[in-house]
């Protein structure tokens, strides 16, 4: 059983979050930036023709697989968190949100990836020559997912020309990408095919963040979800499904994640006593959060929220 009542005393009481867009009273040193919510298709999602696509291409309305950007404003350095098949909107969105010009062909100063699957590495590729060319880019990554990286095309040609740098952290272990920012992976249980799975926490010179767009279910591992929320004060979390009955034709053993409802239950305390800390993203593009402003209504009034492209938190 969760002692999940220790979340409580475990996420911070200070608040981190500034809406997209709004100017805090004190300069921050360091700015972490959502720049995409969904799972890895984002929304509209290829091959989909529901509703929920159809409107979506309709309007226009466009939501990037799930992504962070930090910049720390002491020396100008941007962090891509997560390198997904959207990769040039995102990375253009971060220089907007950071107000960074001019960038070239150094567009990040560094690349940090959870593991894998499609929508959290695919844009790794856009770094090589044909591409940007990028000259010895620092990318943060397990040892296994650096194994995956240089053993297989078209990664390992990143590798061999020196268009990308393999960092590789040691699990559990804080890392600096630069100083004054710091780094721990944990690893969560997902399906593991080419590499392992990491949640991370990012801490500044103010506040820490917890990222874990992926995770099978909480209670696989014995006391994760106390060691992931140790000390974070925003914790951005796996809401791939709602309750399950939105992609009825899928068998959801195949890509087990957390269901929405099950989190909330869970988390149910900590959320009252931390209202709008704890904010899904990683969201299918079937979740009914996504379309439904009732239901997210709802998720709201439970003291969860619903992460928004733009929105940022002081580091």
């Amino acid at each position: 059983m969760l002692r999940v009542w220790i979340l409580l005393a475990l996420l911070h009481a200070g608040c981190a979050l500034s809406p997209s867009g709004a100017s805090p009273a004190a300069a921050p040193v360091c700015e972490l930036f959502v720049l995409g919510i969904a799972q890895d298709g984002g929304l509209p999602h290829l091959g989909c023709d529901r509703p929920c696509c159809a409107t979506a291409r309709a309007t226009g309305r466009v939501l990037y697989p799930s992504c962070l950007g930090v910049l720390d404003h002491r020396n100008g350095k941007l962090l891509l968190v997560e390198a997904t098949p959207r990769i040039e909107d995102q990375v253009a969105m971060l220089h907007r949100l950071a107000a960074v010009e001019g960038r070239g062909r150094q567009p990040v100063d560094a690349v940090l990836l959870t593991h894998a699957h499609i929508g959290h590495y695919l844009g790794l590729a856009m770094f090589g020559r044909e591409v940007v060319g990028s000259n010895h880019l620092p990318v943060h990554c397990s040892p296994r997912f650096a194994a995956f990286l240089r053993g297989h095309g078209p990664w390992r040609q990143l590798v061999e020309l020196g268009q990308i740098d393999l960092h590789e952290f040691q699990v559990g272990e804080v890392f600096s990408p630069w100083a004054g920012l710091t780094v721990q992976a944990f690893a969560v249980p997902h399906r593991d095919e080419f590499s392992d799975t990491m949640a991370f926490v990012l801490r500044g010179p103010e506040h820490a963040v917890l990222f874990v767009p992926d995770v099978d279910a909480w209670d696989r591992a014995p006391g994760l979800l106390e060691k992931l929320f140790a000390g974070v004060d925003v914790a951005y979390i796996d809401g791939t499904f709602f309750d399950g009955s939105e992609l009825p034709e899928r068998d959801l053993a195949e890509i087990r994640h957390p269901l929405m409802t099950a989190t909330m239950q869970l988390l149910a305390e900590t959320a009252r006593q931390r209202p709008g800390a704890i904010r899904f993203l990683h969201l299918n593009h079937t979740n009914p959060v996504l379309h439904d402003k009732a239901l997210r209504e709802r998720v709201v009034a439970a003291g969860f929220a619903v992460a928004e492209q733009g929105e940022r938190v002081r580091l």
